[in-house]
């Protein structure tokens, strides 16, 4: 390993720095060249472990052959035609797919789900707003303080995550209203205080939920909560809708995070690990919900056939053994912190779901320590792992689901000999 960064890493954030918006959150210098599995090597030369999967989308690893092959295959045929205005067999073959495999009820006759293709978790969420306001004719919406749904502006609206994200962007989208996340203490109040005074729940359209909260720090809720949401929403008929962005597609050791806990939204969003890296994300709903007109929603480049090859292959992996490994290496994963936990009072104990964990970093006094997180994020590259951080003071584990037993363990040794060192 060359000093970090490297004279080609270094040129590069120097023209990178002229030509690029500020706005970006790069944290350590990390120019990426190539990628196999769970390994990212860069322009120097350097090999990295990877426990981010590029925020949690390489489900697949980097450059898995068989997705590799799909998108050679599908591009060197047809690059583009937008589905919203023609048809091509890998759009129909990838709807179908995740039809079946929704948790939705059976249908006697049709398929399980409707689909609508998106370019992203963000075009997701916005397709998701207007198919509840749709559907519902209502206009309010719930979300979650902490959460993450996106950058742009019916996204941000719903995101409760950073100031940040907010400041000097307004006026948001009007009707939304942000409530604790994850506790039976953040519902009551919303029953017994929002919905009898400034709220009332027959002009709702949706409750907005990520299952694991992403971002806000990998935030698993208390047990009930979600299946009291669902009965929220059927008490009011209000719509449920599950961000699976970050959590879905295998990430936790089921195809869709909310299975764990056997509840059934009305709408799924979903993007991020659902193409192995191409931009493709999706809106899955009941199928009697999705009645809009031709027209009244599209994307250009939405379902894209070659974005759409990929999640073909990526589907079929997860389904050949993916899935049971982000089961596997998850309990693995957590049983391995659990340990350091005991061993560093500055460190949590584990929380989240297969390969969805985190961990919080504390001060000697006990209190989320922030800064300690960014040295252990920032100085774990430069001992060839990469880190990313959520939450506050949160550290998030959510490597390729193809990482192994060894791997799991090298990112234990590292972590470990990090804390050991501050």
């Amino acid at each position: 390993m060359t000093s970090l960064p490297g004279p080609l890493a270094r040129e590069l954030i120097e023209r990178d720095r002229s030509v690029m918006s500020p706005s970006y959150t790069r944290g350590y210098p990390l120019v990426a060249a190539r990628g196999e599995g769970c390994m990212v090597e860069d322009v120097d030369g350097n090999v990295f472990l990877d426990l981010t999967a590029g925020i949690a989308v390489a489900a697949t690893g980097h450059a898995h052959p068989q997705v590799v092959q799909a998108i050679q295959t599908q591009s060197a045929q047809l690059l583009h035609m937008s589905g919203t205005d023609f048809y091509y067999a890998p759009m129909v073959e990838l709807a179908e797919k995740l039809a079946a495999r929704s948790p939705f009820p059976d249908q006697s006759t049709g398929a399980r789900a409707r689909v609508f293709f998106t370019n992203s978790g963000a075009e997701s969420v916005e397709g998701a707003l207007k198919l509840a306001r749709y559907y519902t004719g209502r206009s309010r919406i719930i979300a979650f303080l902490h959460s993450f749904h996106g950058r742009t502006y019916g996204a941000m609206s719903l995101t409760g995550s950073k100031a940040v994200q907010r400041r000097k962007f307004g006026p948001l989208l009007p009707g939304v209203t942000h409530i604790p996340f994850g506790t039976h203490v953040g519902l009551d109040y919303l029953e017994d205080i929002l919905f009898t005074t400034v709220l009332p729940p027959e002009e709702v359209a949706a409750i907005v939920v990520e299952p694991i909260q992403g971002e806000g720090g990998y935030i698993v809720p208390e047990d009930g909560v979600l299946e009291r949401i669902r009965q929220i929403c059927d008490r009011h008929r209000i719509l449920m809708i599950a961000d699976e962005v970050q959590a879905g597609m295998g990430r936790t050791g089921k195809l869709f995070s909310i299975e764990h806990w056997g509840v059934m939204p009305d709408i799924i969003t979903l993007a991020k690990g659902i193409a192995s890296g191409l931009p493709l994300g999706a809106i899955l709903s009941r199928p009697e919900l999705m009645t809009w007109p031709p027209g009244s929603h599209a994307t250009t480049f939405g379902g894209n056939p070659v974005a759409c090859a990929a999640a073909n292959a990526t589907l079929q992996l997860l389904e050949a053994g993916l899935i049971e490994n982000a089961h596997r290496r998850g309990v693995q994963l957590q049983a391995g912190l659990t340990q350091l936990a005991r061993r560093f009072t500055r460190m949590s104990n584990p929380r989240g779901k297969g390969l969805m964990v985190a961990i919080d970093l504390l001060d000697s006094e006990g209190n989320l320590d922030p800064q300690m997180r960014d040295r252990i994020v920032d100085k774990a590259f430069y001992q060839g792992l990469l880190l990313l951080g959520c939450g506050k003071a949160g550290i998030r584990f959510c490597p390729p689901l193809v990482i192994d037993a060894d791997q799991i363990q090298v990112a234990l040794k590292i972590l470990a000999e990090l804390l050991e060192s501050l």
